[in-house]
């Protein structure tokens, strides 16, 4: 019977793609942006970590230990989560004015790389060979749901910190195309279809660069 989670993308490729947007933020933080654009991109990658920690905490993480208990990973992601929420804590506290606001941001960043090349190469390729493609859209629509409800509180602030941060950049265009080809194939994607899991995501610099 067609189920409208079919419609969904799945878990694993919205995991995917989470990742390539920080990736794409992250790139834009530069030595020589101001201090508002920096703590506006900063903004925009805490928030947007501390959101996609929860949803993979809550509907991914779960599921996973449930297939796999003896897989390790799954056991130290959340505790990676947690260095990640520290170091998050500590740049919202940071002026962007201050040195030590890039030193933060860049040690935040290598553990997120970590993370991701860990969480890409092994977590995500499992949860595809243990979970039917339906299984893994109905778990992608329940992140989507709640997404959405912790989204809703700061949908204000985030537009404000993306428009200052991609201010009179051509990435901002980048990002809306890859939210806008995500939300068409949401609607579009048919029933049994195949989807690529194809994705990259850009390796970043050890230190802030100019443009």
């Amino acid at each position: 019977m067609f189920s409208m989670n079919q419609l969904s993308p799945t878990i694993t490729d919205m995991i995917r793609f989470d990742h390539s947007h920080v990736m794409v933020t992250f790139h834009q933080y530069t030595k020589d942006k101001s201090p508002s654009v920096k703590k506006a991109l900063a903004d925009t990658i805490c928030t947007a970590l501390e959101i996609h920690a929860t949803l993979e905490e809550e509907v991914f993480y779960p599921v996973m230990r449930q297939l796999d208990k003896g897989e390790p990973f799954v056991h130290k992601a959340e505790p990676e989560h947690n260095d990640m929420r520290r170091l998050i804590a500590e740049l919202r506290r940071t002026s962007a004015s201050d040195p030590r606001h890039d030193k933060v941001l860049l040690e935040l960043m290598r553990d997120v790389i970590h993370h991701v090349a860990d969480e890409e190469t092994t977590l995500l390729p499992q949860a595809e060979t243990l979970m039917s493609k339906a299984r893994l859209s109905e778990l992608g629509s329940q992140m989507t749901k709640r997404r959405m409800e912790l989204v809703a509180p700061k949908a204000g602030k985030l537009a404000k910190s993306h428009a200052v941060g991609f201010s009179g950049s051509t990435t901002a265009m980048v990002v809306g195309g890859l939210s806008a080809l995500l939300a068409l194939r949401t609607l579009v994607k048919k029933p049994g279809g195949a989807s690529s899991n194809t994705h990259t995501w850009a390796n970043a610099n050890s230190t802030p660069h100019a443009s």
